[in-house]
């Protein structure tokens, strides 16, 4: 029956467990297709600020008096020339000029290798759309130099208003391609015919979305717009719900379709970030409810306490009457087994609360250097750049997390053991480093008033350290709903003290103590915000180093908190 009732037990605990994952999961998937959402219209803009940035060009080129001569006979070298100042200062790839016909007469590069003087362009769509008074507009991989470019036309017209010729540029797309292969993102960019035109992985470009029909075929064919390409399918697979199988892996996907020329722009993002903020809340939820299993079995400890109270009162009644005495001496050792079971249930319940607090204790100190490695990392993906110093800075941080995971064998001890000379000035420093980033997105103003001395303590470095970062995150979270975000670290000796001050312009302690908040699992953030843990752990190691911490609000705004600690002694300091 008993074996029964766990096997139910642990089966609810799983249903609960998979129901509160998959709730979870669902929400942040939904924030992430939010920021997909974001980051696919910033491309989209930005490729339609792209195409549209030299749109107007072509029509200004045609009514240019040296392209109108230039078109009617006159000598091409001084055009030649023009052009290719125009084309340096712009950044285009090319600008020419052909005749009705298609033949290129003039061009920006002239006399250079692969030069357009002299090519037939007429078989092109944006020639024939320019030739009949239409601005052309075209992608496809140059017919002389090999390069893909978006071709933009426009018809050149005579003093008599008849056409005497097409000006057209081109642009290189291939900056786009850089900017999405740089800050690590999956994009493609598709014509109408599902033809990938440009994409962050270059094996991608050229590959067909989906399947086309031999009349598409011929007219690509007919415009020569990709050369030498196989056009074979790309491998991916579209599915129900914004997703799709692409590289192997399943994305979120999502696509814009109101660009020119029914080009669509496909977005590709993976949510392995969702997978994993959904266990994490999972896992506070099965914390949380192994807490109150823990609390529940204590209330049932007392309660069977005061019956083996009662009962030890019944038998002393008892023992008054001579005829049951030995019925009385059995209830006496029936009780005293019972006591004994009590006190087994007791110590096991005492030690699930102490593993229940020592894994929300690792929970929530391993969470400040992930989330710093985390900031880290996007930070790095952000810039689109290669950040030097970002694996150094990794690596302290899991040297952190590991230096947090040797002391938890030794929070119960007190005697100060591996203490040596800790400079408070230095493990300033790197506790300001480690929350860097935090402090550059809450853009808050740091104010640091270091001594020239050192300011030498006796303790643990790592510990102290702990103790700062703690401290900092705090004033951190304070100043999220400021308008005035500043903080001020001071350090300094007074007497045989060593001291650190953190002051922040936030929203201060209000009614709260420095005793609530040195209470385990007290904090005055919102739910799933902090497990208030930071300030307990953080009273615990200064205890440990004989000093003391005190808080309190600020008169201009904002909270105070200050930490002393016993300076150093040197050896004849000792001595005396």
């Amino acid at each position: 029956m008993r074996r029964s009732q766990t096997l139910l037990a642990a089966l609810a605990v799983a249903f609960v467990a998979a129901c509160i994952f998959w709730i979870s999961l669902s929400y942040f998937q939904s924030e992430e297709r939010s920021k997909a959402q974001g980051r696919l219209s910033l491309y989209r803009s930005t490729v339609l600020a792209e195409l549209e940035r030299f749109s107007h060009l072509t029509y200004v080129l045609a009514r240019d008096p040296f392209v109108i001569e230039t078109s009617l006979g006159a000598d091409t070298r001084a055009l030649n020339l023009r052009f290719a100042a125009f084309a340096e200062k712009s950044g285009l790839d090319a600008i020419y000029l052909m005749r009705p016909d298609g033949l290129t007469i003039s061009a920006s590069n002239a006399g250079e290798p692969g030069s357009f003087v002299g090519q037939d362009y007429s078989f092109r769509p944006y020639f024939k759309d320019a030739i009949k008074g239409r601005q052309g507009r075209f992608y496809g991989i140059g017919a002389t130099t090999g390069l893909p470019g978006y071709f933009i036309a426009d018809a050149v017209r005579g003093p008599d208003n008849a056409v005497s010729g097409v000006v057209a540029i081109k642009l290189d797309l291939s900056g786009l391609e850089a900017s999405w292969r740089e800050a690590g993102e999956q994009v493609i960019l598709a014509n109408e015919d599902g033809v990938v035109l440009l994409a962050s992985d270059a094996d991608w470009r050229y590959t067909l979305l989906t399947d086309i029909t031999t009349e598409q075929i011929d007219a690509i064919r007919a415009s020569r717009q990709f050369p030498g390409q196989a056009l074979d399918r790309l491998d991916w697979q579209p599915k129900s719900g914004q997703r799709a199988v692409i590289g192997g892996g399943e994305r979120i996907h999502l696509s814009a379709h109101d660009l020119p020329h029914g080009w669509v722009l496909h977005y590709f993002t993976s949510d392995d970030r969702a997978v994993v903020r959904s266990l994490l809340v999972t896992g506070i939820a099965v914390i949380l409810a192994a807490l109150a299993f823990i609390f529940s079995q204590l209330r049932r400890t007392r309660r069977i306490g005061a019956a083996l109270r009662k009962s030890v009162a019944e038998e002393a009644q008892l023992r008054q009457a001579n005829e049951r005495l030995a019925f009385e001496i059995e209830e006496r050792k029936a009780a005293e087994r019972q006591l004994k079971r009590t006190r087994g249930e007791l110590e096991r319940a005492s030690r699930l609360a102490a593993l229940g607090q020592l894994a929300a204790s690792v929970t929530h100190e391993l969470g400040q250097p992930l989330a710093a490695m985390r900031n880290h990392l996007a930070a790095a993906e952000l810039s689109g750049a290669a950040n030097g110093g970002l694996l150094p800075r990794i690596g302290g941080l899991v040297d952190r997390m590991e230096g947090i995971t040797r002391q938890l064998k030794f929070f119960s001890r007190t005697d100060g053991e591996g203490f040596r000379e800790v400079d408070l000035r230095q493990a300033a420093q790197a506790a300001l480093e480690l929350v860097a980033p935090n402090i550059e997105q809450a853009e808050a103003g740091v104010t640091l008033e270091l001594p020239d001395e050192p300011v030498l303590v006796r303790g643990d470095q790592l510990r102290l350290e702990q103790v700062i970062t703690n401290i900092l995150r705090n004033a951190m979270d304070a100043l999220e709903d400021s308008t005035e975000r500043h903080l001020s670290v001071r350090i300094g000796t007074t007497g045989d003290k060593g001291w650190f001050e953190v002051r922040d312009t936030g929203h201060g302690l209000g009614d709260a103590t420095l005793s609530d908040l040195q209470e385990p699992f007290f904090t005055t953030r919102e739910s799933g915000r902090g497990m208030g843990l930071g300030l307990a752990i953080s009273a615990s190691i200064v205890k440990e180093h004989h000093g003391r911490m005190s808080a309190c609000n600020a008169s201009s705004g904002g909270a105070v908190f200050r930490v002393e600690i016993p300076l150093n002694e040197t050896e004849e300091e000792a001595a005396a």
